[in-house]
């Protein structure tokens, strides 16, 4: 399943893609998005497809 992964340099911490996750699974740290339940992903791609500077991308877990 894919899992998000934020690229730091390109999140503003707008914060939309923590709005959107219907599990909770992003949060504001230090003013950036940040993957804190992993676990919670359905890899809905909800918080991808949200985020406005293309700052999440996904990554296939092995």
């Amino acid at each position: 399943m894919p899992r998000p992964i934020i690229v730091d340099e390109e999140c503003t911490g707008c914060g939309i893609c923590i709005d959107s996750c219907p599990n909770g699974v992003l949060d504001l740290i230090d003013d950036v998005a940040k993957v804190v339940n992993e676990g919670d992903c359905d890899g809905c791609a909800t918080c991808m497809e949200d985020c406005v500077m293309e700052a999440i991308i996904e990554v296939e877990e092995d």
